[in-house]
């Protein structure tokens, strides 16, 4: 090759990467900057006064550069380690970059020097660097930050004896069961076989979601009774399949959905034939019209009463099969009401609550609750949380209490008690509750438990008082006895939130088996706001709600991470709690987690109790209504809130870097798993890959198991096995479910926020496990997929 050629290429390299230096030098020195002055570290300012020099020496050829790069990445090694120690993750993201750039500066330094030995530590120097940048990117492959607490055979003392098989084998409701547990005894696939599993059969449902036209997502968990399977759509479609082939049997279109929000997170089950008359007890039920029916909400608030065996509306339940759950409620403006969740069914009686458009104004629909006849459709009572004096019907013509809290997530019932178990959101809109009524405050963010056949409350227990961060209770209450040392057993509820905290309390009357605490908590200034001065803290384990410090923030470069640094020192920040204010504050966890509506399943053999969380937090503020420009606020998602009605609307986005990556440090989400008994986290494992997820929304095609945000229920087995998929990659995964540790995975056509499912076919004897796999929030692409798995 001709010498000057090579000359010239190698002084354009030169400058190509002197340029590239020193322009992140002045990015830095800017930032940097910035973040000294909001009190933040220095690093940035002082890493780019070196990169800049550096860069410039590159520039003009001068060996000092190179030196130069070298020291600041001996000084960013030094402050790294100060900063977060020997965590993999926050390393990654702060030395990555600086490390690749010294590799290929030190391979440049043949062209500084002409000196040999210069060139020959350079090189090796650049081996050296380069073999720990390939180590380091070999090693994001390998789950980080796991935590596994002890033998969970030593530590599952008073567990329950469940032989296998011996529970019910249907899924005939949401969780499995009424109590939430999502749990089953079917124990033909195991530990030791699950890698067997191969797909059986798959079937669509032909409605997939269309990306960005309407607010729609498939979220449905299947019910199976007998040969059938069921499954709602988005679009208000109820199929029935059969069990072991997946052909459809038949297909109810209600129609009339809505543009706002459009789920079908599940059905209700109903069985005439042994259902027990919970408000006259010895009172027979008249069962002569499809006696096993399924109870199908729609989009624009209607209950519809299936025949399971025909597909055809129920014609003795309400007017042909259809009970208008509007009647009663007022106002209800196209989309502002609908079920989000599956009803539920205890005894005679089918219960709904309702979703209720967030933020958009005061006096929305009511957030009564209801009972109907399960034969008749006949409204038997409603809770009022506004209203005490209401026990069926309205008293007023406007209807029952607007604007009061709601109970959009499932609910539960213990037979034995007789109580139905309510979680229950806060009052809307969300952000400002200064003129809230003392009524609705006393039931907001809560679980309230009600008499199965009155509906009066019975007792609750409030998770957040005087909410004003959207913190609603989240979960399906999972009820759960609790074998004690001394052979008695205590009936106890299990409750997640929005918080991150988990409540243990005693079913019967809502007292604490695991101790609560009353903290007191920052208070806020806002004009015309009032504040709780404490709030109920847990002892249970909390999930995904650390309180974040500067140290905390990541990014995938260093480049991110410094607008993360700079945007949480801007920020008011003073823990879970931290009141919203006319400054920016932030808020973590974010009002979408950290535990949502997927709720938990339990091992009753191991006492074992897990959890799935999403860790994304948000900034937002208060902005005066007057000063929220013209024709915002069309959305209660992100950007402007008008919360129409009051002094203040809002303003919130949530707390990731330009490239689109949470600000703090992974994981994203977890699977965690807590023993009931003891109060103790056993292990907990990050879920998920950026495989088909990544910055600016572009999948990085990797599996590297950061840990995503999860959204979706779980499903524990006897044998020993958890499935979930509900992640931001698409795969249905099983773990030991004592150890957390994945044994099979299987990859999906898209994602999927449903709730897997189990059962065992009476005919071929075969144990499936089934999922719905419609599409994940994260990712624009969507299937129709109902996908059953089996031995073979």
């Amino acid at each position: 090759m001709d010498v000057n050629k090579t000359g010239k290429l190698g002084r354009i390299w030169l400058r190509l990467v002197g340029i590239v230096t020193a322009l992140a030098g002045l990015y830095f020195i800017g930032g940097g900057g910035w973040l000294v002055w909001l009190g933040g570290s220095g690093y940035f300012l002082i890493a780019g006064v070196l990169l800049l020099v550096s860069g410039i020496l590159l520039f003009r050829r001068h060996m000092a550069g190179a030196l130069l790069f070298g020291v600041t990445l001996i000084f960013s090694i030094i402050w790294s380690l100060m900063d977060v120690g020997l965590q993999f993750w926050p390393l990654f993201s702060r030395l990555f970059a600086p490390a690749a750039g010294a590799v290929l500066i030190a391979f440049s330094v043949p062209l500084l020097s002409r000196h040999r030995q210069t060139r020959h530590w350079s090189l090796a120097f650049g081996g050296v660097v380069a073999v720990g940048v390939i180590a380091a990117f070999i090693s994001t492959f390998q789950p980080k930050g796991i935590i596994r607490n002890g033998d969970v055979a030593a530590n599952n003392a008073s567990a329950h004896d469940i032989a296998p098989d011996s529970g019910p084998q249907d899924w005939q409701t949401w969780s499995g069961d009424s109590r939430g547990s999502r749990f089953s005894t079917l124990s033909d696939i195991t530990p030791e076989n699950v890698n067997d599993l191969k797909v059986a059969w798959t079937a669509h449902t032909g409605e997939a979601v269309v990306p960005d036209k309407g607010d729609a997502e498939d979220q449905n968990t299947p019910l199976q009774i007998g040969d059938s399977l069921f499954v709602c759509t988005a679009y208000t479609s109820l199929i029935s399949y059969d069990i072991d082939s997946g052909q459809e049997k038949w297909r109810y279109t209600a129609g009339r959905g809505n543009s706002t929000y459009q789920r079908c997170r599940g059905i209700g089950y109903f069985d005439a034939t042994r259902a027990k008359n919970v408000v006259s007890p010895g009172s027979a039920l008249d069962a002569s019209v499809s006696p096993q029916r399924l109870f199908f909400p729609t989009g624009d608030g209607r209950l519809v009463a299936i025949d399971a065996h025909t597909g055809k509306p129920a014609a003795n339940f309400g007017d042909n099969g259809v009970v208008d759950l509007k009647t009663g409620m007022g106002e209800v403006k196209p989309g502002y009401y609908q079920q989000s969740s599956a009803p539920l069914v205890a005894g005679n009686l089918v219960i709904v609550g309702g979703r209720v458009i967030d933020n958009f104004e005061t006096g929305e629909p009511p957030g009564v609750v209801r009972a109907f006849d399960a034969v008749t459709g006949k409204l038997v009572w409603a809770w009022d949380p506004g209203n005490p004096a209401v026990t069926r019907e309205p008293l007023s013509p406007a209807g029952y209490t607007r604007g009061t809290p709601n109970v959009w997530v499932g609910m539960s019932y213990d037979a034995d008690l007789g109580q139905v178990y309510l979680p229950t959101g806060n009052a809307t809109p969300d952000f400002f509750g200064g003129e809230r009524t003392p009524e609705d405050d006393k039931y907001s963010s809560s679980i309230v438990a009600v008499n199965v056949a009155t509906g009066r409350p019975v007792w609750h227990f409030q998770t957040v008082h005087h909410d004003l961060w959207d913190f609603d209770v989240t979960g399906t209450p999972l009820l759960y006895d609790i074998k004690n040392d001394d052979g008695t057993v205590t009936p106890a509820l299990a409750e997640t939130s929005k918080t991150g905290m988990i409540y243990l309390l005693d079913r019967r009357n809502g007292k604490p088996i695991a101790p609560i605490e009353e903290r007191p908590v920052p208070q806020g200034n806002l004009p015309g706001e009032r504040y709780s001065p404490t709030q109920p803290y847990s002892s249970m384990p909390g999930i995904g709600n650390e309180t974040l410090k500067e140290s905390d923030m990541w990014g995938a470069t260093p480049f991110d991470q410094l607008l993360c640094r700079i945007r949480f020192k801007s920020s008011r920040y003073e823990g879970i709690f931290t009141p919203p204010g006319l400054d920016m504050t932030l808020q973590y966890p974010g009002s979408l987690g950290g535990i949502n509506w997927g709720g938990v399943s339990v091992d009753p053999t191991t006492n074992l109790m897990f959890v799935n969380d999403l860790r994304l937090g948000l900034y937002y503020k208060m902005v005066a209504a007057k000063d929220i420009p013209p024709g915002q606020g069309t959305s209660e998602g992100m950007g402007w809130i008008v919360q129409k009605g009051l002094p203040f609307g809002t303003l919130r986005e949530r707390l990731m870097s330009p490239l689109g990556v949470p600000c703090q440090a992974p994981p994203f989400g977890t699977l965690s798993a807590i023993n009931l008994k003891t109060h103790q986290l056993v292990w907990q494992i990050p879920v998920g890959t950026v495989q088909d997820t990544g910055p600016l929304g572009i999948p990085v095609g990797l599996q590297m198991p950061l840990g995503m945000p999860t959204l979706g229920p779980s499903l524990a087995t006897r044998s020993g096995l958890l499935f979930f998929a509900g992640t931001q990659d698409f795969y249905l995964r099983a773990y030991n479910s004592h150890t957390g540790e994945e044994l099979w995975k299987s990859r999906l056509p898209v994602g999927s926020q449903s709730g897997p499912i189990t059962y065992r076919s009476a005919k071929t004897g075969k144990q499936y496990v089934v999922i719905f796999a419609g599409g994940s929030p994260h990712s624009g692409k969507r299937g129709d997929d109902v996908i059953a798995y089996s031995l073979p």
